[in-house]
């Protein structure tokens, strides 16, 4: 009976390290540094809270079932909390105030999420310009459960304020909008405008990510149909729209066919208030024929 035993636990032992080799799931680390860094925009020039010197800040990419360590280094002014969207339940640490000159490591298990979620820092002052996006792939070994697009490319939403944000400043209404930290044309003082560049017959899909606060955003490109296939980090019916309706904090998963005549067209990002609107470029990069 005993020698049984013995041998039911060792099987036991053998299959658990068995499914931890063959699983697929990895390990994955990330690196940030949370520091103050200028930016001009709207005509002036101010400094922001950012995650390694960029706005947005990095993008996370891993797989299903991979465990994240994200190693954030506070070298700013103010103490700070990171949130990540849509797994905060699945983090050692999710509440951590990080302390200016310290260091904070995450963990992040993921399980069956999949698609686009995004990180950001806590405090509205802050969230302004320290987010990005996380995005999850399926696990090795496992396809879409649509076409297999071209490429993925993370488009955020975002806002723009001409006052500078501290702690003591709580953000108002936006003076701008962005795309991926682009204003666009519309403001103007010769911002520069967000370009993606696309094949013709490409399929892409694209990670939407709304990080404005406060307002919903309207999302369109000009004489394109878009196919959503995901939000908030699960596959969803398709459905098919020239337009999409994005809540604060919500995430889509998008295919665009790029299927029209070869030459540029307007992307375009407004609040459902309509008060301003920002501009970005779609611009094909080849031709039927060619």
């Amino acid at each position: 009976m005993g020698s049984q035993k013995h041998a039911f636990i060792l099987l036991s032992v053998l299959l658990f390290f068995n499914s931890l080799l063959f699983s697929g799931a990895d390990d994955v680390y990330y690196e940030f540094i949370l520091e103050e860094a200028e930016f001009t925009k709207l005509c002036g020039t101010k400094s922001v809270l950012t995650v390694n010197g960029s706005f947005p800040g990095p993008e996370i990419r891993a797989r299903r079932d991979d465990t994240v360590y994200v190693n954030v280094h506070n070298q700013g002014r103010f103490a700070v909390s990171i949130v990540w969207e849509g797994v905060e339940d699945s983090i050692d640490g999710a509440n951590e105030l990080i302390q200016p000159g310290r260091n904070f490591t995450y963990q992040i298990q993921l399980d069956d999420e999949i698609g686009a979620l995004w990180w950001h820092a806590r405090s509205a002052w802050a969230r302004a310009t320290a987010h990005g996006a996380f995005v999850i792939l399926p696990a090795a070994g496992e396809e879409y459960p649509f076409p297999a697009p071209t490429s993925d490319l993370t488009i955020i939403l975002g806002e723009w304020f001409r006052q500078e944000l501290t702690e003591a400043v709580v953000p108002g209404q936006a003076d701008a909008y962005t795309i991926n930290g682009h204003l666009g044309q519309t403001y103007g003082c010769n911002d520069t405008s967000y370009q993606l560049q696309v094949d013709y017959q490409g399929l892409y899909l694209l990670r939407l990510i709304n990080a404005v606060a406060n307002e919903t955003m309207v999302f369109a490109i000009a004489q394109h149909s878009l196919t959503i296939v995901g939000q908030n980090a699960t596959y969803a019916r398709r459905s098919f729209s020239s337009s999409l309706t994005l809540a604060p904090g919500q995430t889509l998963d998008v295919l665009l066919s790029a299927n029209q005549n070869v030459g540029q067209y307007y992307i375009t990002a407004r609040p459902s208030s309509g008060r301003l609107n920002t501009t970005g470029i779609i611009q094909y990069t080849t031709s039927t024929g060619l």
